[in-house]
């Protein structure tokens, strides 16, 4: 069973704000953007996921050459750890899912 006390409830109240400003750009531009079926969602999810990831070595990078100060590369690595337990908590809930559908009778 998987524990979400771990996910504290600002990690996914950040990620679900990220998900709400893309999505209200503009009406033609989140009409462009939106998912039409749930596994394009999930690859949009992954995607956002990974560029959160980036984006935050690539500032702890400029942190180490000083390009960035201290609190961009806190705020920055923060966010990224948000995104990371967020995608590890959603991935062990997928996969019990999975175990539990594999071990129903057929």
């Amino acid at each position: 069973m998987t524990d979400f006390s771990a996910v504290r409830s600002s990690y996914v109240q950040a990620a679900y704000a990220k998900t709400v400003k893309g999505e209200a750009r503009t009406d033609a531009g989140a009409a462009a953007t939106a998912p039409k079926d749930f596994s394009s969602m999930v690859g949009q999810a992954a995607a956002n996921a990974v560029e959160s990831v980036r984006e935050g070595d690539s500032m702890a990078i400029k942190g180490l050459t000083g390009q960035a100060s201290l609190q961009q590369v806190v705020q920055a690595t923060m966010e990224m750890e948000q995104t990371v337990q967020v995608s590890v908590a959603l991935r062990d809930k997928l996969v019990e899912a999975y175990q539990d559908i594999i071990r129903m009778p057929v």
